[in-house]
């Protein structure tokens, strides 16, 4: 996707060199010649002329274009020249002008991460530091840089969006979408290359990396079920984001296949207050349960805070399972039951599906949907 009027897959010809000026800032050839003759009486290095690209394709016997598609990994280029390109660049000690690639193929070397969640609930929830660990290792080798773009109280989403559409980025990482957010839709509309991390309640027709809640939550239904546990509820997502509804759908649907039938729901908002203060109207709705499903392991770690607070002990009168598996389900105290998703692994694989995207790669799946799994430990 991109901007209108605007080539983000940029331009395959020869793209121009910018040779660097050399000499003293506003002055003549003479003082210019000056100061490297006193330059070389100290023994010091006077050559501070870059490499140009035509230097390159001289010495590698190519045409300039030739050279300059090798230097810009480009295909349609041979192996002999593309090794000898290869070579000289190595000799010369050549460097691309980002600036004169930038302009040629009006693209700005950077992608931006849009979290559509408050600054503060970024920095504090471990699931995002997890996931740009992953997009950073994506862009790993690529020269691109990355924007981080947080949604803030009161910002305006139609000037973010503008913001997007402007070329000020070449693609755009899209995640923790609420609802009906058209931030999708500006970007799709505009073609501005875009990939969601998470399905999107939309049905705004962009690709998107997801990992499988609906079977993660499954997966804890049953074992909470095969546990015994007697009067079991859940503690669900956000209603206005696919993952709680995905989650909650998973959970609804081990249960009847288990046989049994949830006695009480109550959503969160993925935050450990959130979960706690939904553990504490379960416990009043339903002051015999003895099993609670979390939708994510921060709720969960504010399940077992409010049962701590009530005299429940976990697992011994209450066992709680989670969702994420972060690094806090192994520390908790139990260490915490939970459904583990491939966070780091979500970044990977969107930001190699935004990639494929810039570089127009042919059939690229419109979705990717990651492996979870159950991971047990001593809550429940």
């Amino acid at each position: 996707m991109r901007a209108s009027g605007r080539d983000t897959r940029g331009d395959h010809g020869a793209r121009p060199a910018v040779r660097p000026a050399t000499g003293v800032a506003g002055g003549s050839p003479a003082d210019t010649a000056a100061v490297e003759r006193e330059a070389t009486k100290r023994g010091a290095r006077t050559d501070r002329r870059v490499p140009t690209l035509d230097e390159v394709a001289r010495l590698a016997g190519v045409s300039r274009s030739t050279a300059s598609r090798v230097i810009n990994g480009q295909s349609y280029v041979s192996a002999r020249a593309r090794a000898a390109v290869t070579e000289a660049v190595t000799r010369l000690g050549y460097r691309p002008n980002m600036l004169a690639r930038s302009l040629a193929t009006r693209r700005t070397n950077s992608l931006a991460l849009v979290v559509s969640e408050h600054g503060s609930r970024v920095l504090d929830d471990p699931f995002f530091a997890r996931l740009l660990r992953g997009v950073y290792a994506g862009l790993a080798g690529t020269g691109l840089q990355l924007v981080l773009l947080m949604d803030q109280d009161g910002q305006d989403h139609a000037a973010l969006g503008r913001y997007l559409c402007a070329g000020h980025v070449d693609g755009t990482l899209v995640v923790s979408l609420h609802g009906e957010d058209p931030l999708p839709g500006q970007l799709r509309s505009a073609g501005v290359p875009t990939v969601l991390v998470g399905r999107p309640l939309s049905t705004v027709d962009l690709p998107y990396v997801d990992a499988d809640n609906f079977n993660g939550a499954v997966a804890a239904a049953r074992h909470l079920a095969a546990a015994g546990r007697g009067t079991l509820v859940t503690i669900a997502g956000p209603r206005d984001m696919a993952v709680g509804i995905d989650r909650l759908a998973g959970w609804r649907c081990g249960m009847a296949a288990a046989g049994r039938r949830t006695a009480g729901v109550a959503h969160g908002d993925f935050t450990v207050e959130g979960g706690a203060a939904a553990m504490t109207r379960l416990l009043a709705d339903h002051p015999d349960l003895d099993g609670v499903f979390a939708a994510s392991d921060l709720m969960a770690l504010g399940a077992m805070r409010a049962l701590r607070a009530a005299g429940r002990t976990v697992p011994d009168d209450v066992a709680v399972v989670g969702f994420d598996d972060s690094d806090l389900a192994a520390t908790a105290v139990p260490p915490l039951t939970t459904v583990r998703q491939p966070v780091e692994e979500l970044g990977r694989t969107a930001t190699w599906r935004l990639l494929g995207e810039l570089d127009a790669e042919d059939q690229l799946p419109p979705s990717v949907l990651l492996p979870t799994e159950l991971v047990a430990r001593a809550s429940g």
